[in-house]
């Protein structure tokens, strides 16, 4: 398994905040020791973060090679003819020669085009289809091959659809990144995830209070006021944020917090790199999954969508 830097510094959200703010919070995020931010084309601020990477850089303290940056392909990216272009648009915008992750952002080419309302289904969104996924991953394999990209992952795959791309990849992915907290911990997919090579990376790790509602199942943040939480927390002394991203640690996972406040970015490093949990306090965690995902995604984009399914088709078609 390849070695990546923990924690990683998030950057979704960044809208919400006044511009340039997230250009500061990863300036703070570097300085704090974090070497591992994770961007993403649909985010809408890899030029923001670009500027920032770019004096960062002409600074001379932090090399290129000393941070690992991901980017994602977006959902409308998924052509054949798309999928090497928008990964040049996201290296111009970062100002960089190279990746060191690209992910698939979702395995559904879905989204909503321009003028279609956000509380209605895309006319044009389906359910997985391998045969038309393996098309957007050939040329992801083309990303390594070319030099552009270290290392290529998916995003929010499921355990049928990571069979099928182990089975027909060329190159592996080498990391999921997909929701994980204590109250949704994933674990037989986290743990197939770890056992065929590739790296978990937990998103959400704290919740995301800025995500649209048409996104949300549960809520938009993870519980804590749980007891378990609440009880581990003060015996470490510290917030029970802290207690979920040292949940991830243990359980080798890479979570990846989001915040602008300088406070919190050097609060989450240090509750990752410092003070780990005993093999009781893991134990106990285990106990408060509640199967409550934050986010429902991408699922609901089609008709007759019913829930968080898994629809796949070996042969390639939609199913039914």
């Amino acid at each position: 398994m390849i070695q990546i830097p923990v924690p990683g510094m998030g950057t979704f959200g960044s809208d919400h905040v006044p511009p340039g703010t997230i250009a500061q919070a990863v300036a703070y995020a570097v300085e704090a020791g974090y070497r591992h931010i994770d961007c993403a084309s649909v985010y809408g601020n890899e030029k923001m973060i670009g500027n920032t990477l770019a004096k960062i850089f002409s600074g001379q303290k932090v090399k290129r090679e000393d941070l690992w940056i991901t980017s994602k392909l977006w959902n409308d990216k998924h052509g054949k003819a798309d999928v090497i272009p928008s990964c040049l648009q996201s290296l111009k915008d970062l100002q960089l020669e190279y990746l060191d992750l690209y992910l698939v952002h979702w395995p559904f080419p879905n989204y909503h085009p321009p003028k279609c309302d956000v509380t209605s289904r895309s006319p044009n969104a389906h359910p997985y289809i391998h045969e038309e996924f393996m098309t957007t991953w050939r040329e992801m394999e083309k990303l390594v091959d070319s030099g552009l990209v270290r290392h290529i992952g998916t995003s929010n795959m499921t355990i049928p659809k990571l069979k099928l791309l182990l089975r027909d990849a060329r190159i592996k992915p080498v990391v999921n990144e997909m929701e994980l907290h204590p109250n949704f911990q994933q674990q037989e997919l986290r743990k197939f995830v770890q056992a065929n090579g590739m790296q978990p990376i937990g998103f959400c790790p704290l919740g995301s209070p800025h995500r649209p509602e048409r996104d949300r199942t549960e809520g938009d943040a993870v519980d804590m006021e749980d007891p378990v939480v609440k009880k581990i927390a003060a015996a470490h002394g510290v917030h029970p944020a802290a207690i979920c991203l040292k949940w991830a640690v243990a359980n080798g996972i890479i979570p990846i917090p989001f915040s602008t406040n300088p406070r919190n970015i050097k609060a989450n490093f240090e509750a990752v790199t410092e003070d780990p949990l005993t093999d009781a306090e893991i134990q106990e965690l285990a106990t408060i999954d509640k199967n409550s995902r934050l986010i429902k995604g991408q699922v609901f984009l089609w008709e007759g969508a019913t829930g968080w399914q898994d629809l796949w088709d070996p042969e390639g078609k939609i199913a039914t």
